[in-house]
């Protein structure tokens, strides 16, 4: 198998995976690898097609007749020939792609594929009937397209579209799980890593984005924060918000601006969302399904209450954008980052780390070694469950179910409260007891139900006291014990 470059870090899966497409046998082969952009995509495909001798073309946004012009000198230097063809249209490119560059071994990669059908949308068409050729005449060949415009990479092998049924590879190209983050930005002080994902994330490119500048421990996270994401200097500084009119489908940025900052301050419900922005429930559907494609609005369901779900912001450095950023842009740009900020701390450790540190707490639950639950989970959530005789409900903010089994009762593997700030007691898990409770008087399995506590801020003798195999007392420290040991 051909070695991965030392410059990528981690991405062994995804390695494989291309190497494997690459280097397999078969007729009119194609393979989508998709992801948001600073993933690290173009340097996977890029030395995946050096490495086997394959084709790179990187598509950029261009009239037709530039990018077939671009394309032909980039086959002419792939096979050593003086002067590049000249292509009249794709229909041309695409046969003569399949019938000379393919044959030349190595795979062909079209990086930022969403460029080139924007502008020819019959390409995919042209690509189905080269690639149906290649299968009925028995020619090899390997092509895979990627891209980063997540809502036109996601209709490519959708429904009716001309490429569905053909790719025999669908690679999407993830941002780093949070201990792999840690390691990525050489961080060894778990809370410190918690607020730092809170931030940028596990988006490989932003360390480059700062130079690879990382805190020297927690104390030196507010100067971090100071010389980087709030300096006007950076590329960072305004990522957040080229990555949501970097997608294709966004029109009009200032509402979808405003869909998101509904969200990041705490209307995550469509009708929430509405009220917020000022328009009925029923005109921002599109909207909202625009920002779940682009994978920067999370839809999650409410485990313990059918038919209702609530919206997440999925990118963390768009909330910390909505949260702390813009609604001081104007005096961050004008270089008055430390006014703002110390205006903005307690409002970025409440509403912009805290909730974050839960969602790490659910990524937890979802990573956790074998044998933590008492079955492998079959869904990670959160939930409310209601306490009529009181009048009251219990968020569940880390909820853990087994799989649904017919005729069967579903299991509670583990019911869970998060708090980053609080030092948490036994109360909370009164709390979780009275939860655990009432759903067992819904029907619900709760013999081996993990009563859990997550706190950032620690834990009090009373609760101690208290832990045993159904109640675990959970902090940074366990969240990252794997990664940072």
């Amino acid at each position: 198998m051909a070695a991965k470059p030392d410059r990528i870090f981690d991405r062994d899966v995804e390695w494989h995976q291309l190497v494997s497409f690459a280097q397999s046998t078969g007729d009119g082969r194609l393979g989508v690898v998709s992801g948001r952009r600073r993933q690290g995509k173009t340097f996977l495909v890029e030395a995946l097609a050096r490495q086997t001798g394959g084709l790179y073309f990187g598509a950029t946004e261009a009239t037709e007749a530039e990018s077939l012009r671009l394309f032909g000198q980039a086959v002419a230097s792939h096979l050593g020939a003086v002067v590049p063809p000249r292509f009249t249209g794709w229909d041309e490119a695409i046969s003569y792609l399949f019938a000379v560059v393919g044959q030349a071994g190595g795979p062909v990669v079209i990086d930022e594929f969403p460029y080139l059908s924007k502008g020819s949308p019959a390409l995919p068409s042209i690509l189905q009937r080269e690639i149906d050729r290649s299968v009925a005449e028995g020619r090899p060949g390997a092509l895979l397209l990627c891209g980063s415009a997540l809502s036109i990479m996601g209709r490519l092998l959708a429904g009716g579209a001309p490429l569905r049924g053909r790719a025999s590879l669908e690679l999407i190209v993830r941002p780093f799980e949070y201990p792999l983050a840690a390691r990525f930005w050489q961080l060894d002080e778990p809370r410190l890593a918690v607020m730092h994902h809170a931030v940028v994330g596990g988006t490989p490119a932003y360390r480059r984005f700062v130079n690879s500048d990382a805190p020297d421990g927690i104390d030196d996270f507010d100067d971090w924060l100071l010389r980087t994401v709030l300096n006007p200097a950076t590329p960072l500084f305004r990522e957040a918000r080229y990555l949501l009119e970097e997608e294709a489908d966004v029109r009009d940025t200032a509402l979808y601006h405003s869909v998101l900052a509904a969200v990041a301050n705490g209307n995550n419900t469509r009708g929430g969302i509405a009220n917020y922005i000022g328009r009925k429930a029923a005109d921002i559907g599109h909207h909202l399904n625009v920002l779940e494609d682009s994978c920067l609005l999370r839809r999650e369901p409410d485990l313990f209450r059918s038919g209702r779900t609530v919206y997440r912001i999925a990118e963390p450095l768009v909330m910390f954008y909505q949260t702390i950023m813009r609604p001081q842009w104007g005096l961050l740009e004008s270089g008055r980052s430390k006014t703002v900020w110390r205006d903005a701390r307690a409002r970025f450790l409440a509403q912009v780390v805290g909730p974050h540190f839960e969602r790490l707490c659910r990524d937890y639950a979802m990573i956790a070694p074998p044998g933590t639950f008492a079955a492998l989970p079959g869904e990670i959530g959160s939930g409310v469950v209601a306490d009529p005789a009181r009048r009251s409900q219990f968020q569940i903010d880390v909820a853990v179910l087994g799989p649904a089994l017919p005729g069967e009762p579903r299991r509670v593997l583990s019911l869970g409260e998060a708090k980053w700030g609080d030092t948490m007691g036994i109360r909370h898990v009164e709390r979780l007891r009275r939860a655990r409770d009432l759903l067992a008087e819904k029907g619900y399995d709760t013999r081996d139900t993990i009563l859990a506590c997550y706190s950032g801020a620690g834990f009090k003798p009373d609760l101690l006291a208290a832990t045993d195999q159904q109640v675990r007392a959970i902090g940074p420290d366990d969240l990252y014990a794997e990664s940072i040991a």
